[in-house]
């Protein structure tokens, strides 16, 4: 764990005026279940409000983006704002390493558990609003989670992208799983994905799904190396 609070607000960009919000979002509730005698809070609460603060930030963006009807709207901020995006946006600037777990989380795995990086996301956006404003909230949105939008988008639709590209070529996708590595409380999977005559390829992750959807994208990263058109995700 990372204690280095301003470490992390360099990097955010952000400089809280009331650092104990910041602390706040930082902490588990295995953490706070531990420090009872303190009366230290854990970031539940700050999620709640972070999450709506998402929500509303990313619907604005994706309503003056785009141009597509409600239904895709919904679907893409629905993409946006589920467990393994907001993981995937957190772990790109390192967040994960200071949250506050207690001492048995942290032993289980527990900072590579995708719910407890994003509800702590959620939370800091929480923060960041009660300590300044919403403009400010939405800017951390804006440079952190709806960034390199076509990218995330492609690789958590990988599966449904992949099946409809094969379906079109006449051919078949499946996914087997090859292995499974490391210690029984923090496992990694390894999932092989063919395409008959065109692809196998390997794609881990901590839970199955999220192997075939790894594997599934680098699938479509070797189809458009092979010059076959993947569609706009975005349009």
């Amino acid at each position: 764990m990372n204690t280095n609070l301003n470490e992390l607000m360099d990097i955010i960009g952000y400089k809280f005026k009331d650092i104990s919000l910041l602390e706040n979002a930082l902490t588990h509730s295995s953490y706070a279940n531990e420090k009872k005698q303190l009366k230290i809070k854990d970031n539940e609460r700050l999620e709640f409000l972070g999450d709506a603060v998402l929500e509303l930030s990313s619907s604005d963006y994706i309503f003056k983006k785009f141009t597509m009807n409600e239904g895709k709207m919904t679907r893409l901020r629905a993409s946006i704002v589920c467990e393994p995006t907001l993981a995937l946006c957190a772990r790109e600037f390192g967040f994960e390493k200071f949250i506050k777990l207690g001492k048995g989380e942290e032993l289980t795995g527990g900072r590579r558990r995708d719910s407890i990086v994003s509800d702590a996301l959620e939370a800091l956006i929480g923060a960041i609003y009660l300590d300044s404003d919403f403009a400010n909230a939405k800017e951390f949105v804006l440079k952190f989670i709806l960034n390199d939008l076509d990218n995330k988008q492609l690789f958590f639709d990988s599966k449904t992208i992949l099946q409809e590209v094969v379906q079109g070529m006449g051919k078949e996708v499946s996914y087997s799983l090859i292995r499974e590595e490391g210690p029984e409380h923090n496992k990694t999977f390894v999932v092989e994905v063919k395409v008959e005559g065109l692809i196998e390829i390997e794609g881990s992750g901590h839970n199955k799904k999220n192997a075939q959807a790894n594997a599934a994208y680098k699938a479509l990263v070797e189809l458009k190396n092979k010059g076959i058109e993947i569609k706009d995700v975005l349009k």
